[in-house]
């Protein structure tokens, strides 16, 4: 009886991770690319704008675009939603100016591609449905307002009117972060509408019941000075394994290839949620599901009272373990398996982003190795020429030391040979006195002598 409470108790842990289910019809995003055909458009999804069409990337919807402003743009579900519980994932950005100004819209209303079109919450007129708009409302960087209504009011009447009609709220700041914002909705006809932003909560009521049969919608609208809205997945999950999107071998077999991509994607619906893909790679009906042994209730031991009773007991405990071992190792094998497929598709993927980049990459590297080795040569030149002239300088400097050495040494001999004597020249000094002072010994003696007269 421990075992088979201790098994019980694996196959609970292991369950919840197979309890969600991917529709198809009513999600976009989840694989690599929007359109799995590279098309513009996208699969089981209508778009419209204004005054143009919203531009559709591999990855990503641009809704409203970063210029110019005053544009509008909008993308509904062609199917509605025929269950009371489910799970709508949204990842968006908003990007703009310092000071832009616009709005994003998420709906669950009934035909609101008509009725709602591209319009925004101050914008549209009567519709039925839930209304979350995202917007720089309150002046605290963004918030998140929620809004209800019947048909019966017109929510076009003005800013004011409007501010004042949601029933739930919280601040959000979502502008120029550089990642998508995740919006997560949470409807149940049990415990009502959650709201979260990026795994959090933002409100909850368990008075709001959205009714089947209603269609979902993103819009988005921009101001003077615009915000560029981008929205990357809009993904709807449901609890129930016999949905009405289940009813061919060929629409379960969409739903397990959609699974296996949605799992491909980290982080694509938040911490500690599952899918319940099936088996990967297999085919399975909508009446294919896991079947699980009624709990054996524990009894006193006195209750039996012949060894028939203690062995029909004791069989029926071990059967139930084998099935709950068999479910759970077919659990695990069909896990294995899309890990193996996740694996393949990682390698392929690899592969091709290797092929894109190979030849590229490849010549970029020979050549940053070529430039790499010329410049490597060239500094080894110009060191070269640099001791080469340092050596020729002090040889230049040498050589014309020596010269000025010998040429001074010369000139000093040639002037020493032909400059005069001292001896001559004193000679020459000497007589030269020695004559004027003849001279004026002569001149001084005729004057003193006495004058004849005839």
């Amino acid at each position: 009886m421990r075992l088979s409470s201790c098994v019980v108790a694996l196959v609970a842990s292991i369950a919840p991770a197979y309890a969600q289910i991917l529709v198809t019809e009513l999600s976009f995003g989840y694989g690599s690319r929007i359109n799995p055909d590279g098309g513009n458009t996208i699969p089981h999804f209508s778009v419209q704008g204004n005054p143009g069409i919203p531009e559709l990337l591999s990855n990503k919807l641009i809704l409203t675009p970063p210029a110019p402003g005053n544009q509008r743009g909008a993308v509904w579900s062609d199917k509605p939603i025929q269950r009371k519980d489910w799970i709508v994932d949204v990842e968006f950005r908003a990007n703009g100016p310092e000071r832009g100004g616009g709005n994003l819209n998420i709906w669950v209303a009934r035909d609101g591609a008509h009725e709602i079109g591209s319009a925004s919450i101050y914008t549209v007129s009567k519709f039925e449905g839930l209304g979350i708009v995202i917007d720089g409302h309150g002046g605290y960087g963004g918030m998140l307002r929620a809004f209800l209504n019947d048909g019966s009011t017109d929510y076009r009447q003005g800013q004011q009117v409007v501010d004042g009609l949601s029933f739930g709220h919280c601040n959000l700041n979502y502008r120029n972060l550089g990642r998508p914002t995740q919006i997560k909705l949470r409807h149940s006809d049990a415990k009502g509408l959650r709201v979260e932003v990026d795994g959090g909560l933002c409100f909850e009521s368990d008075k709001v019941r959205i009714p089947e049969g209603y269609r979902l919608g993103i819009t988005a609208a921009s101001a003077d000075n615009p915000d560029s809205f981008e929205v990357f997945k809009l993904v709807t999950l449901t609890e129930q394994e016999d949905h009405p999107y289940s009813g061919s071998a060929q629409a379960q077999q969409q739903r397990s290839d959609g699974q296996q991509a949605v799992d491909g994607n980290s982080g694509l619906f938040g911490s500690g949620q599952g899918i319940n893909a099936g088996a990967a790679g297999e085919k399975r009906t909508g009446q294919e599901q896991v079947k699980w042994d009624d709990d054996i209730p524990d009894a006193s031991a006195d209750r039996y009272t012949s060894s028939k009773a203690q062995f029909e007991d004791l069989h029926n405990r071990i059967q139930s373990i084998n099935h709950h071992l068999s479910t759970v190792f077919r659990s695990l094998a069909n896990s294995v398996s899309v890990g193996e497929k996740r694996h393949e598709e990682t390698s392929i993927m690899l592969g091709e982003l290797k092929g894109m980049l190979g030849s590229g990459v490849v010549d970029k590297m020979n050549t940053i190795t070529a430039l790499e080795a010329k410049i490597n040569s060239l500094e080894r030149e110009v060191r070269s020429m640099r001791n080469e002239l340092t050596q020729k300088m002090r040889e230049s400097e040498h050589a014309v030391k020596t010269v000025v050495s010998e040429r001074h040494e010369t000139l000093k001999e040639h002037i020493k040979d032909v400059a005069p004597g001292h001896t001559k020249l004193i000679l020459f000094i000497v007589g030269s006195q020695l004559l004027s002072a003849g001279a004026y010994l002569l001149y001084k003696r005729r004057k003193s002598s006495p004058k004849k007269y005839l």
